[in-house]
């Protein structure tokens, strides 16, 4: 036998070979045989008593340091925009090591809180302890759940505010985290389960009162992990931010370019200007300038503005707040284009023919200065005759050339065939208390159409530009609908006596010929609908597969830098394109073009999630005081659990369960969107007409559910839930049930 070691010589050999630990390696490593093998026990033992060592079934290791491979959770990036990782499991007093990750060529990017094997390497002179490569993906952390946490005698539980979500949580003693009876909070599972079989919870954050003023959306940012504080570097650097000289930028001040957004809008970055072209060569056709705000010279690449930017994506709007990309000092001032001020932008000016076709297009990097910040309101009376003191003097010189050089435009657009598909937009107004006081949708005015249309042509001209100079950029691509989501509507279409040829290369002409001939008709509704559901998602990438909706064979955003991360990227291919600085999309940034239009496009379905959410929860407010009214509507979705009705006068969804349709079994047609009775043969589909009575409305959940009393003017037919008197059905008792629990912990947290 070796000599037989030490306790530091034990502790020493263990750190030098973690991966070879268990009692039996040890042993060998230092000749150790029979009788002294009890004594080795002992001396393990004894170090593992001291905390020199920590066993883990039969193998023994340092308890300050991670084995070579691990189990790590992501951390959020760092201001630097290293990522870096912390071992899931690490019970020592002191606080975990620090891990950086280091991705090699190919691997895909990594989300916060997401799970993975790592093969560690110690490291020294560094501000980390462990280096990380990714072996594999495990999944994300334990499962979270906003909710209600509900007091009890022996620990508490939480009710959660997902209205589809309807098991509760159980939280032992000691994993409240100080919460209080009726308080908001968000929740971890920490076991399988606890008491009546729920799942065991710990409670990570108390997020409030879920019955304050305005803290509706306040839910949605939480639930969905919205950014919605600024670290002070950031605001730092903002605050820092100087207004910009011409040097040599292009005097566009002389141009009176206005800018036209909603009367609520928070913030300018688009201006526009147009007039009749002067060339000869081209007698009746036009110039039109669009300005926007020029974001990029403020948020330069790896700065912690763009950082902080890259990593919300985008803004996020409420009918209470906004959640902005950018902080107020750059997002409300400096890049504002505010009425009378001088701003730097990126400027394109595009030339149209008397059909409006664009001719020809430059972009240029300048300084401008609003002439007007007109609403689309006030915008649209003065086209049409009622100009107000503000409008007035720029009716001949700026806002007719602006709706001439519209129509021009218009035609090219017929010509284009994009989507006919024009949604209406809902509008919930708050009282200062946050309490709605009304909700309807806005109109839709050509001023509208014609902002959108010119800020279309300036996406298009800068997709066109990076391309012609082998620029790198982020497409917004809108690829066509898939096989399977067609034959969906070639069932509705059929349904409705209309038809969706089969065996061609879809064109948007071909569904806007749908949209025509079920326009002004009762299948109107039904078939907008089923042409919206069948479209694919949009989404950034650098590789280009056009726009399918616009019809447009490439597409990139560039006219909303201050809100939309995409744009800004945009911009800085723009300025490197043309050599206008050093503030243009760097090399390292193009590598990453793809994981950039991957997470921009995760932030942004985030936000439209959210904005959803909260839009839900206050209609269900709005309209909880009107439980059991009768309200009209049409069948906005079919389900085999149910129907969705939208209401006419709100837009607002709910579900009747099939449960409550009657007695007699309902058969759902999947490709048809259809529920056929069995008995009655009673067809319910998309878009019908529909009479409901409100049976419940949910503001913590958002949830809203309906009775169905009529479709298509005639009463449901006899056996049917609402008319028979039948108790009504097992899964509306249940939601019913679920609602009251909410409500009641409610009352207790706001009588306390």
């Amino acid at each position: 036998m070796k000599t037989f070691p030490s306790k530091a010589d034990l502790i020493k050999w263990i750190e030098e070979n973690p991966t070879k630990t268990n009692k039996r390696d040890i042993g060998r490593a230092f000749g150790i045989k029979g009788a002294a093998r009890i004594d080795l026990k002992r001396l393990l033992k004894e170090l593992t008593a001291e905390g020199h060592l920590e066993k883990r079934r039969n193998t023994y290791r340092d308890p300050n340091n991670l084995p070579p491979v691990s189990v790590l959770s992501i951390n959020e990036p760092d201001s630097d925009g290293d990522l870096f990782a912390q071992p899931v499991e690490w019970e020592q007093g002191t606080p975990a090591p620090k891990i950086l990750m280091v991705a090699k060529k190919g691997d895909k990017a990594l989300a916060a809180g997401e799970r993975i094997l790592a093969r560690l390497t110690t490291v020294s002179g560094q501000d980390h302890a462990y280096e990380a490569r990714i072996i594999r993906r495990i999944g994300a952390g334990p499962s979270r759940l906003l909710g209600l946490y509900r007091e009890s005698s022996e620990g508490g539980r939480i009710v959660p505010i997902d209205k589809k979500s309807d098991r509760e949580w159980y939280v032992p003693d000691g994993a409240s985290g100080g919460a209080k009876d009726g308080e908001l909070v968000e929740a971890e599972q920490s076991g399988p389960k606890g008491r009546m079989g729920l799942p065991l919870a710990r409670i990570v954050a108390v997020v409030g009162d879920p019955s304050a003023p305005k803290s509706v959306s306040l839910y949605a940012i939480h639930a969905h992990g919205i950014p919605d504080s600024f670290p002070d570097a950031v605001l730092l650097e903002a605050e820092q931010a100087q207004p910009v000289k011409l040097g040599k930028r292009e005097d566009l001040t002389n141009l009176p370019l206005i800018t036209i957004d909603p009367a609520d809008a928070r913030d300018h970055d688009d201006a526009v200007y147009a007039h009749r072209d002067d060339d000869p060569a081209n007698a009746g056709g036009f110039v039109v300038w669009v300005a926007i705000a020029d974001v990029a010279h403020y948020v330069t690449p790896g700065s912690q503005l763009d950082r902080e930017a890259l990593k919300r994506g985008n803004s996020t709007y409420f009918p209470d707040r906004v959640v902005p990309m950018l902080p107020e000092a750059l997002s409300g001032d400096l890049c504002s284009l505010h009425e009378g001020v001088v701003r730097p932008c990126l400027a394109v000016r595009m030339v149209l023919d008397q059909a409006g076709k664009k001719i020809g297009h430059r972009f240029s990097r300048g300084l401008m200065k609003s002439h007007a910040s007109l609403n689309y309101i006030q915008t649209q009376a003065a086209q049409d005759g009622a100009p107000d003191d503000q409008t007035a003097p720029l009716i001949k010189t700026v806002i007719e050339p602006l709706f001439a050089a519209y129509s021009a435009a218009c035609k090219e657009r017929a010509n284009r065939q994009p989507l006919h598909l024009d949604l209406p937009e809902r509008r919930i107004e708050l009282s200062d208390e946050g309490h709605v006081t009304s909700v309807a949708f806005r109109d839709r005015f050509d001023a509208h159409k014609l902002i959108e249309e010119f800020m279309i042509l300036a996406n298009v001209c800068a997709a066109e530009t990076l391309e012609s100079a082998k620029r790198p950029l982020l497409y917004r691509v809108h690829e066509e609908p898939a096989p399977e989501k067609l034959d969906g509507l070639r069932d509705v279409a059929h349904a409705a006596g209309l038809t969706l040829a089969k065996g061609q290369v879809l064109k948007t002409q071909h569904l806007n010929r749908l949209l025509d001939s079920a326009a002004g008709t009762v299948n109107s509704e039904i078939i907008s609908m089923s042409v919206l559901r069948s479209m694919t998602q949009a989404y950034y990438a650098p590789s280009n597969f056009g726009h399918f909706g616009l019809n447009l064979p490439r597409y990139g955003h560039f006219t909303s830098p201050i809100r939309r991360y995409a744009d800004l990227i945009v911009h800085r291919s723009l300025i490197a394109a043309h050599g206008w600085g050093n503030d243009g999309l760097s090399p390292q940034e193009a590598e990453r073009l793809e994981e950039t239009g991957e997470a921009i496009s995760q932030t942004e379905r985030r936000s439209m999630m959210a904005e959803r959410d909260t839009n839900d929860r206050y209609l269900a407010a709005y309209l909880s005081e009107r439980v059991g009214n009768e309200f009209e509507g049409k069948i906005s979705g079919i389900a085999r659990f149910g129907l969705f009705v939208r209401l006419t006068e709100t837009g607002a969804d709910g579900l009747i369960p099939i449960s409550t349709l009657g007695r007699e079994f309902f058969h759902h047609d999947e490709n048809a969107q259809t529920l056929t009775g069995e008995k009655s043969r009673l067809v319910l589909k998309l878009g019908q007409p529909a009479t409901v009575r409100l049976a419940e409305a949910v503001p913590v959940t958002g949830g809203l559910m309906f009775e169905l009393l009529a479709v298509d003017g005639k009463p449901m037919p006899k056996g049917g839930g609402a008319k028979s008197g039948r108790p009504m059905g097992r899964k509306l008792s249940a939601h019913r049930n679920k609602q009251r629990k909410i409500r009641k912990v409610q009352r207790r947290g706001r009588s306390k």
